[in-house]
């Protein structure tokens, strides 16, 4: 491979949130971090370069993007996912999860139903509670190690909460599903059906295994495009989530206007100037670094299979379609919640996301983030080979 993935690079002492917060979480310093989704991988050559020019100009104001911006961006989406945007729909924020809550001030009232599938991505749940709203769960239901949409419940809810609003996560983390066509459009055809807005995040579009492909919402139905924001950034695909930069794309120019009304009421205006630059760097000029990543990923990902086959049966990994996040199901090795989290941080001494925040439905299962050299994956799942077969030393002991 060109590019090494397997090198380590120590990130402690940079201000990282991922190494350098474990105290101030409530962890022991000694944990290694494998919980919130960023990547330990040096970005693509392009991106440093584009971003250590900006930082040697030395003049860093306002800054806002140009028609080669928008061509940048607009040409990934056509290539990679036959996807055309226009460039009236694009709205620029510093990250999606912002989008979200944007989104959900200006299409919902105080009081009314959003809905979300649970166990999913926990900023939903915060986003919608703490601007005042109703949250609504249509669980994705479990069966034979595969997440499924249970379009019953999912269309009940909503006639029965009055559900003005829906948060799609698509990829889906935790769980890794890529929802098929067929998946998309019934959705779609729920919603359209009771006139309930779609907010779209599709920002790990870009991680998806083969034999599943992603299709963005509004593709699989162009009447979709009247009643759906979706939400896309570079930060997830060339770790770039420091910078701050979200492409939102709005083709409603009602919901638009909305939108960017909400983002007027927080005073939001302009991106961060370098983030600006780096997305079209990587748009431009990341593709091989991206594709060699996915294998490396791809690596990483059998890996850890054969590991848990050979070594942790007891937990069962939901083989993901998409994303560098694994979902574990640890349910097998009969801890209560409190402690299997115990055994993780203080015996295993590893800081991985706890399935319970992604919902109740997600109570015994753990979020690992794979973006990692090899060596620290391996040495990861042998701190929890050991912390488990160490507690069952003891159950049998006891």
């Amino acid at each position: 491979m060109k590019y090494n993935f397997d090198e380590i690079i120590d990130r402690r002492n940079t201000d990282c949130l991922k190494y350098d917060f474990a105290a101030e979480r409530g962890k022991p310093e000694d944990v290694l971090p494998l919980w919130v989704a960023d990547m330990d991988f040096r970005t693509a050559p392009g991106i440093i370069e584009r971003a250590a020019a900006d930082a040697k100009f030395g003049i860093y104001g306002y800054t806002e993007g140009r028609d080669d911006y928008f061509q940048t961006v607009a040409a990934w989406y056509r290539n990679y996912f036959d996807w055309q945007v226009e460039k009236d729909w694009l709205v620029k924020t510093p990250g999606v999860v912002f989008a979200i809550a944007n989104a959900v001030r200006a299409l919902t009232d105080k009081g009314d139903a959003v809905m979300i599938q649970q166990p999913v991505y926990y900023p939903f749940s915060a986003v919608i509670r703490d601007n005042g709203r109703m949250l609504v769960n249509n669980e994705l239901v479990l069966r034979d190690g595969h997440y499924e949409i249970d379009f019953e419940d999912f269309e009940q809810k909503i006639i029965a909460h009055k559900v003005k609003l829906f948060v799609l996560c698509s990829p889906h983390n935790p769980v890794g599903r890529v929802w098929t066509e067929e998946e998309l459009c019934r959705i779609g055809d729920i919603c359209l059906k009771h006139d309930v807005k779609v907010v779209s995040d599709e920002i790990h579009s870009d991680f998806v295994y083969e034999g599943r492909k992603h299709h963005v919402f509004t593709t699989v139905n162009p009447d979709l495009q009247e009643f759906s924001i979706i939400c896309t950034a570079p930060s997830k695909t060339f770790n770039l989530a420091g910078l701050q930069v979200s492409n939102i794309f709005i083709p409603n120019e009602k919901i638009r206007q909305a939108f960017r009304q909400q983002m007027s009421a927080v005073g939001y205006q302009e991106v961060n100037m370098i983030g600006l630059h780096a997305c079209q760097a990587a748009y431009e000029t990341g593709r091989e670094w991206l594709e060699e990543l996915k294998v490396y990923l791809r690596g990483n990902l059998d890996y850890a299979r054969d590991f848990l086959a050979n070594n942790l049966p007891q937990i069962k990994l939901i083989e993901p379609e998409g994303t560098y996040l694994l979902w574990l199901d640890c349910r097998g090795l009969g801890l209560p919640e409190e402690r299997l989290e115990h055994m993780i941080v203080q015996e295993a001494k590893l800081w991985l996301d706890a399935g319970a925040i992604f919902g109740a439905a997600g109570e015994g299962f753990e979020r690992i983030n794979m973006a990692c050299p090899r060596a620290v994956l391996s040495e990861a799942l042998e701190r929890l080979r050991r912390a488990v077969e160490k507690m069952e030393k003891h159950q049998q002991a006891g």
